[in-house]
């Protein structure tokens, strides 16, 4: 096989999960998913499309129903100019993953350099990296628990030489989210270097901040031109709690439109007809279901984090978006023993900060996408009798 793949390093989340398998009464908060189940109207709509008789293959590009429900929603949240502009902009993908390894196979030849912004989701790094990309991360700096953004740091790293630069905002882990200045800023300098930018926004609409009109977080479709050298990656997983449909969509400048759907073909032919419809219904129902899930989220952030911020000498800043809590805990370096022993000896399920690259070691990501708040109490009075059994005694 080749090389990178043989080097690929597996998943450290998966690392912590396998040691909960078989364990009883574990409270698990390592994978980045709710555990509410897709709501009724949106499986319903899947179940009536099997019973149609509608397994056969669809558009590489979509459903054209589905295309149009997108470039709907699209122009409801960033609007200006009009559905029909969207339309021939977006790519229906089989997962935001596959969307985004779809741009990757899109822009990235052997050899190109990639910047990515980092801690990040590790596929984001994997992806050019399994294409042969060269790839450098451009860290966040954490101060006192929330982590920024150095634009000066990012505009000498970002050069001519520099193919692509990956973000991820609102991000996985930290919850960062850039603000629309700092997305001009970025935009105006990847202009004058020839720069990609491929945005991951999955979480866009996982904010919890209200300097928005739309409600969702800033995104770089609200400063971009068509013609830009930008590709906006969504995904229906987690606005619509959708995690295991595996369905997203690429938002193109329109010259690559056709070129992704030939991607499309030898990648996965095209995406479910029947996942395709649940989404459909998804987009028509999300007025009920995704200001809901908002407002939940946010009460379980608001559980969760002045809990743990209690715990003596935890570093946590409150998440502006996203469904995490990303946090360290004293004199504990190595967060993947840590998120082991936990397993082991709290029942409780937490991922490490180094699965999202090395400038988060010592890091715990807690998901807090919870349907029940008191889960994520008796969570944080595990961590919390864990931590007084490990301290030295006298």
């Amino acid at each position: 096989m080749r090389d990178v793949v043989a080097g690929l390093e597996g998943s450290r989340i998966r690392e912590v999960a396998n040691e909960g398998i078989g364990r009883e009464g574990v409270l698990k908060f390592w994978f980045g998913e709710s555990d509410e189940v897709t709501p009724e109207p949106i499986r319903q709509a899947a179940i009536a499309s099997l019973q149609a008789g509608e397994t056969f293959y669809a558009h590489n590009l979509g459903l054209p129903e589905l295309r149009e429900a997108i470039a709907g929603y699209t122009e409801r949240l960033h609007p200006g100019r009009g559905a029909v502009h969207w339309f021939e902009r977006i790519a229906v993908t089989s997962g935001g993953v596959n969307g985004l390894m779809l741009a990757a196979q899109t822009l990235v030849d052997a050899g190109d350099e990639v910047a990515v912004v980092t801690p990040a989701w590790p596929n984001l790094a994997a992806q050019p990296a399994i294409l042969g990309a060269r790839v450098k991360a451009l860290p966040l700096v954490p101060r006192g628990g929330a982590w920024t953004l150095d634009l000066a740091a990012l505009r000498q790293a970002v050069t001519p030489a520099t193919r692509v630069l990956i973000v991820n905002a609102p991000a996985n882990p930290t919850g960062f989210a850039l603000t629309a200045e700092q997305q001009r800023q970025i935009l105006a300098h990847c202009r004058a270097t020839g720069t990609w930018i491929v945005a991951d926004e999955v979480y866009e609409r996982l904010y919890f901040e209200s300097d928005t009109a739309n409600g969702a977080a800033p995104s770089f479709l609200d400063v971009a031109e068509p013609d830009d050298r930008l590709i906006v990656a969504h995904s229906f997983s987690k606005s619509f709690l959708m995690t295991g449909w595996r369905l997203g969509w690429l938002v193109l400048p329109p010259a690559l439109t056709e070129a992704v759907g030939k991607l499309i073909e030898f990648n996965t032919s095209c995406a479910p007809v029947f996942v395709q419809r649940g989404a459909v219904a998804a987009i028509a129902h999300g007025d009920a279901v995704t200001p809901a899930l908002v407002a939940h989220l946010r009460r379980c952030r608001d559980t969760l984090v002045p809990l743990l911020q209690a715990l003596p000498g935890v570093e946590l800043a409150t998440p502006r978006a996203g469904m995490y809590a990303f946090f360290r805990l004293p004199g504990q370096a190595d967060c993947l023993e840590v998120s082991k022993r936990l397993v082991r000896e709290a029942g409780l399920g937490l991922a490490p900060g180094s699965a999202f690259g090395p400038e988060a070691a010592g890091w715990l990501r807690w998901c807090f996408a919870s349907r029940d708040a008191s889960r994520l109490e008796e969570g944080v009075r595990r961590l919390n009798g864990w931590l007084a059994d490990s301290r030295p005694r006298r």
